[in-house]
């Protein structure tokens, strides 16, 4: 705050100016004593509070707008300390449904355009978010490229890292999934997040299947916080070493009611205790932002007033922002939210900034060359196959255990024409490089048991089209689909386009607004499940099949990738070991 603020401040306080907005007869939600304070009026001086108390009378001028709360509950806008933002839609749509759903601030990963697009991406996207009536704050992200030896993934110089720390829009450091870069102490990892914490920046953790001696190493690291823990014995853990917990209720994951429900049976302290979602797909979107995981919070037996904190007050306690924002006191932002209903957690308007959100924001239109991360040629089917001789072949396969988690299985399949033949159960995959420059081919068991195939530009962190299916021709024509439209994701089947979800900006957001992407995007699941695949969320599939920091194993452009050692696995498995 500039000092002629803290000047008109104290001037608005003491009554020798009037307040522009003054909140009558609240219900406050005070997050810093845990308390529900009655009869409460608050007053907002520009961007700032300027009042809170029992009577405003002072503050009120005659241009001063009344709200007349009628003893509704009013609480601090609503934070998403972790999330990705930089899939599917635009953030000024992204924006527009979370101010509608309580949340005023984002702080953002933006791990995948800045994957793809490299510097220049996260720099356009940072400035885009800059313009939507949200606060958000991203990050350079900590996990790209995975390993560098086999990833197409952009990586950031010195350089760039702190010209992008000198912004006040960005944090530090997103969530760093190689976690064993840190354990083994990689040098240009560990330069990074020197760079970082000497900037003053905040480091996300990423600690999945982590524990003991290395989990500690981490956490020693100067990484303050992880989302990944599934279950309440992975969360006590880091919270005894010190670290923040942020809970997941969000699109890849669901652990919240879980994991709050054995915190509050225990009555285990929450102040390091933040509620996230991880990214949100356009149709979870409908059902909430962070009001959604409250409202989940609250199901799980956490106080109210416990559970507003998390998604508020602990959040930015933990990045450093608790004197400007988190809660409803004097000199604070204004940030607030009138809530019809704490039972629903029913948002009736949010104000952000003193001002009453209108929903409106500005765009930032994307530069041409954001339009051109796909250029390659058209494919045939026959760029598909994979010769072999003889009646049938003995192939190492991708066995999907959950959408996301993988291991390493083993089939024999037919041989037709020289060439590998798919079948209802073991389907074909490919991860061809968005230039066309490379391509593996292998196979994939537990996606579907019908006939057809799918394409996709949206994989995490790393940029090749992935495409799955059991006939070469139905492939090649999502495929080819996804090409035109210089990004998508394109189900086909029996030569039919069943569903096709345009991403021409990067290959992984539309330029549509919310409410059509949402419906192609249902459409898009809907089509995996007409392909006979049974995952819960069968989209997640070939947005992971070449995330190399997940077991087990993985395909990108240059093969199929164990991910315990980094090594190859050749498709089709030698005589010499097919019988062993």
């Amino acid at each position: 705050m500039e000092q002629t603020e803290i000047t008109e401040l104290v001037q608005a306080l003491s009554g020798e100016r009037a307040s522009h907005v003054v909140i009558k007869n609240c219900s406050l939600v005070s997050v810093y004593t845990g308390e529900i304070i009655p009869d409460t009026d608050i007053a907002i001086y520009k961007s700032y509070v300027s009042y809170v108390g029992p009577d405003a009378a002072q503050m009120t001028g005659k241009d001063t707008r009344i709200i007349d709360a009628k003893n509704r509950y009013v609480a601090p806008g609503l934070a998403d300390p972790h999330t990705h933002i930089d899939q599917f839609i635009l953030p000024h749509h992204v924006a527009r449904h979370a101010i509608s759903h309580g949340t005023t601030t984002l702080f953002s990963d933006p791990v995948d355009i800045t994957s793809v697009c490299g510097y220049d991406g996260l720099v356009w996207f940072a400035d885009a978010c800059s313009m939507v009536q949200a606060r958000v704050f991203n990050c350079i992200p900590g996990g790209v490229p995975v390993d560098p030896k086999l990833s197409s993934a952009k990586s950031m110089t010195q350089e760039q890292i702190r010209n992008l720390m000198d912004r006040d829009d960005i944090f530090g450091m997103g969530e760093v999934f190689a976690w064993t870069k840190v354990i083994k102490q990689d040098i240009d990892t560990i330069q990074n997040m020197a760079t970082i914490q000497e900037m003053g920046g905040i480091i996300n953790g990423h600690t999945a299947g982590m524990s003991g001696t290395k989990l500690a190493i981490y956490a020693a690291s100067g990484i303050t916080s992880c989302h990944e823990p599934i279950n309440y014995d992975q969360t006590i853990e880091r919270l005894r070493m010190g670290m923040y917990v942020m809970v997941r209720e969000g699109s890849i994951r669901r652990d919240l009611y879980g994991i709050l429900k054995e915190i509050s049976s225990r009555r285990i302290d929450t102040s390091r205790l933040m509620l996230c979602t991880d990214g949100l797909n356009p149709t979870d979107m409908q059902a909430g932002h962070m009001d959604h995981c409250v409202r989940e919070a609250i199901r799980a037996g956490v106080d109210p007033v416990q559970a507003i904190s998390m998604a508020s007050l602990n959040v930015f306690r933990y990045y450093r922002m608790d004197h400007m924002l988190g809660g409803i006191s004097v000199g604070r932002l204004a940030d607030i939210i009138l809530l019809n209903d704490m039972d629903s957690f029913d948002i009736g308007a949010t104000i952000i900034g003193g001002q009453i959100s209108t929903n409106h924001n500005q765009t930032n239109k994307a530069p041409q060359w954001l339009y051109e991360t796909v250029g390659m040629d058209m494919l045939s089917d026959t760029d598909l196959a994979v010769p072999a001789q003889g009646d049938e072949v003995a192939v190492n396969t991708i066995l999907l255990q959950t959408e996301i988690i993988t291991k390493l299985g083993r089939a024999t399949l037919p041989i037709q024409d020289g060439k590998v033949c798919a079948t209802d159960t073991v389907w074909k995959v490919a991860a061809i490089k968005r230039d066309g420059t490379q391509k593996a081919l292998g196979f994939l068991e537990n996606f579907g048991t019908k006939h057809g195939g799918m394409a996709t530009t949206a994989t995490f962190h790393d940029n090749d089209i992935i495409a799955i299916g059991n006939s070469d021709a139905d492939m090649a024509t999502a495929i080819n689909q996804v090409i035109k439209s210089r990004g998508a994701t394109t189900a086909v089947i029996h030569g039919e386009i069943r569903a096709h979800m345009p991403l021409p900006i990067a290959g992984i957001i539309s330029e549509m607004e919310m409410d059509d992407v949402s419906e192609q995007f249902v459409r898009v699941q809907q089509s995996f499940k007409e392909l006979g695949c049974t995952h819960r969320e069968p989209h997640l599939i070939p947005l992971f099949l070449p995330f190399l920091a997940l077991p087990s194993i993985r395909i990108q452009s240059n093969g199929l990738i164990n991910v315990k050692d980094g090594a190859i696995i050749p498709t089709i498995i030698p005589l010499s070991e097919a019988h062993v």
